[in-house]
């Protein structure tokens, strides 16, 4: 399986702690992770999953997401 990447508008781990139930529920704990230290602040998705459902995740925590 391989790794799913989304551009994000995440900028802090405040953040970070406001999609984590969110992303926790699509995809599940241990399956995601954002770069901070990366400008494009990019949501790798490791979990067998499609684009939409952490797209969803996202906007439901009030942030988006663009797949790279």
């Amino acid at each position: 399986m391989e790794a799913i990447k989304f551009k994000t508008n995440i900028k802090c781990s405040g953040c970070v702690e406001k999609v984590t139930p969110h992303l926790d529920a699509a995809v599940g704990e241990q399956n995601w992770e954002v770069d901070l230290n990366d400008p494009a602040k990019v949501l790798t998705v490791t979990a067998d999953t499609n684009e939409a459902k952490v797209k969803e995740a996202l906007e439901k925590a009030g942030y988006k997401a663009e797949k790279v």
